[in-house]
């Protein structure tokens, strides 16, 4: 597990990244739009993004055959521009120059993303898949922490800081990856699929459509509760801005603690079993969290529902690599980050607008009815997650 750990240092990287672009570039474009509509636009760039590129430069990797290997040459061209332009960001000097930055950067991003995360199944034996994805997000997660702590403490000495420091970073674990991971030597199965395409609606089974539908309906439900959880805190709660934001950070960090847990539990339970406790145990705390005013128990709550999220988080993406073949890897990656990306741009205004009908009550009511959906879809697989399954299934 020793050059997954290295691995993790592409996830720390992006990771860091997104969580500095998110936190510090709505403040630069807030000084150019009123408008918080166009502002929270302007930032789902990235999923939009990885709507339309992922996939494709998932599938393409596929078929990509260099001395360098399948994923590694998108890491190399896509790391370094991304360094470059979160670090000229900061430096615009109009709307217009800032947006440019912003659109090079989510570009640059959406070239290595998928290529990264199919890395781990390209280096890891099955069997240890959720174990290594735990790793990952372990580290990337320590990345999201460290960009909060050290990026604001950064950014109060001068604004450029934290984002020269994430181009630095980054250009320092792609230096750390690519001599730690030869991928013709690394893989555990190094085949390209050229004369024999890998097809985006070929990879589209039964297990795989059910599986792509439990993902979007749980980042639906994740993704509404995100966005509009601080609202949520100081309008339905009576809470301060920091103090509703600074709620999350239970479930930020219950989540992180419970990574490299829950992908042994998943490695010896199996992905599914996991899957289906955390879409249940994630299910009843939004429900709960409906009924609760008791900020205590709002906290304990909130743990639970990260340790619930990560046994889901860790195992899905593995899960989506078992059910297809070792040749789709890349295309099955690109997949994942459709429908989690899709899933990113609905939700917040999907479920703002129902708060808008309603009241701020409803929002966890929401998302407690997105988890059911997914749970709904999980019980609808009949595979375990496991690759050693395969069975032939009908295409959708």
């Amino acid at each position: 597990m020793r050059k997954t750990w290295l691995l993790g240092f592409g996830f720390f990287s992006i990771s860091l990244t997104w969580a500095l672009y998110n936190a510090f570039v709505p403040l630069f474009l807030e000084s150019f739009i009123s408008s918080t509509m166009v502002v929270g636009f302007l930032m789902t760039l990235d999923n939009y993004f990885a709507l339309f590129m992922q996939p494709w430069i998932g599938n393409r990797s596929d078929r990509t055959d260099t001395r360098f290997g399948r994923r590694m040459p998108y890491l190399m061209i896509g790391m370094p521009l991304a360094a470059v332009f979160m670090a000229l960001i900061p430096l615009y000097t109009s709307l217009l120059t800032l947006v440019l930055f912003m659109l090079l950067m989510n570009l640059s991003m959406s070239l290595y993303r998928s290529p990264t995360v199919a890395l781990m199944p390209d280096i890891t034996p099955e069997a240890n898949r959720s174990k290594a994805n735990g790793i990952i997000n372990f580290m990337g997660g320590i990345g999201t922490v460290a960009a909060f702590g050290a990026g604001s403490i950064l950014y109060e000495a001068n604004r450029n800081l934290p984002f020269a420091a994430a181009g630095l970073l980054t250009l320092l674990a792609l230096f750390i990856v690519f001599m730690s991971i030869k991928e013709k030597r690394d893989t555990i199965s190094y085949t390209v699929s050229q004369k024999q395409q890998v097809r985006m609606r070929g990879e589209l089974d039964r297990t795989t459509v059910f599986l792509l539908l439990a993902i979007f309906f749980w980042f639906v439900a994740y993704q509404g509760v995100e966005a509009m959880f601080t609202l949520y805190g100081t309008n339905h709660l009576g809470l301060s801005d920091g103090a509703a934001s600074f709620l999350l950070t239970f479930f930020s960090l219950a989540f992180l603690l419970f990574a490299l847990p829950s992908g042994y539990l998943g490695t010896k339970f199996g992905k599914k079993k996991m899957i289906l406790i955390g879409a249940s145990g994630l299910m009843c705390v939004f429900g709960a969290v409906t009924f609760i005013s008791s900020l205590w128990a709002l906290r304990i709550l909130l743990i639970l529902g990260g340790i619930f999220w990560a046994c889901i988080n860790i195992n899905s993406y593995p899960f989506v690599v078992a059910a297809g073949r070792e040749q789709s890897i890349g295309t099955r990656t690109g997949l994942y980050y459709l429908v989690s990306s899709l899933a990113a741009i609905i939700s917040p205004p999907l479920v703002g607008q129902i708060i808008d009908w309603t009241d701020y009550a409803s929002l966890f009511v929401y998302a407690a009815v997105m988890m059911l959906a997914a749970l709904t879809c999980v019980l609808n697989i009949r595979h375990s997650g496991t690759a050693a399954e395969q069975t032939p299934e009908v295409t959708i």
